[in-house]
């Protein structure tokens, strides 16, 4: 990457930032586009993310001397849900504020990175916990075609007594709507919480499958899909997926 420096002057209009960064570089047009969507440039001090935005001959436009242009690939968020708030609310924490800073993917935030995300496996209103956004085909499909067959791990927060044979039931035996639910492992954590390993059963059951046997559910969190887990994401922050996990 060249030095940093501002745009010499010359007469004309205001010219696309984009335009400008590929003279400063210099670089292909493509890829002054790039560095501007990683956040390696900024206007006047401010750092601007947007290739069209246009900038005047008098306007200091800078280029991070670190700047490294990071390869084109299919971003996948993994974000810690607050309770009470809608799954697709959660893709406005998908900034740089709430980017977790024990993120280790090594992947630096692109505004390419936020187009044609899907939300993949939502969480009811009132549960928190792991949550999953994504434009990588791959991650998408296992998630939707194959979501059946990948194991979601949730603790629940329940109020009540337990039906004798209840645990039991919750691990193979409970039907609904005439059909029997896949079976599912089911265990005490505590005296008030279940833990549930399920394939095949939304985590929008957990509250009605609880009142099968007794219970009721106080609270609901998502703490793994498949092999990803949420472990020490905080609330309300979001990591990248990096690359080499896989669900």
């Amino acid at each position: 990457m060249g030095t940093s420096d501002s745009m010499p002057p010359s007469p004309g209009e205001a010219q696309r930032l984009a335009k400008v960064v590929a003279a400063l570089v210099p670089c292909s047009r493509r890829e002054a586009e790039q560095y501007i969507a990683q956040g390696w440039v900024r206007v006047d001090g401010q750092c601007v993310d947007a290739p069209q935005v246009r900038v005047t001959t008098n306007q200091h436009v800078q280029i991070d001397p670190q700047a490294r242009l990071q390869p084109l690939v299919s971003a996948t968020f993994l974000v810690h849900k607050p309770a009470g708030m809608e799954t697709e609310a959660v893709m406005d924490l998908l900034g740089e504020s709430a980017h977790w800073s024990g993120d280790a993917s090594g992947i630096r935030l692109s505004k390419a990175h936020h187009v044609g995300l899907k939300t993949l496996l939502p969480l009811p209103v009132q549960a928190s916990g792991l949550c999953v956004f994504s434009q990588d085909f791959r991650v998408v499909r296992k998630l939707t075609e194959d979501a059946a067959f990948v194991e979601q791990e949730l603790v629940a927060e329940v109020k009540g007594v337990i039906a004798p044979d209840g645990l039991a039931r919750l691990c193979h035996g409970l039907q609904r709507d005439g059909r029997p639910l896949p079976p599912a492992r089911v265990s005490w954590q505590n005296e008030t919480r279940l833990r549930f390993a399920t394939k095949g059963i939304p985590p929008e059951w957990t509250a009605w499958m609880c009142a099968q046997v007794g219970l009721e559910l106080r609270a609901l969190r998502r703490i793994r899909i498949g092999r990803i887990a949420m472990a020490g994401l905080p609330p309300g922050q979001w990591r990248y997926l990096p690359a080499g996990e896989r669900f």
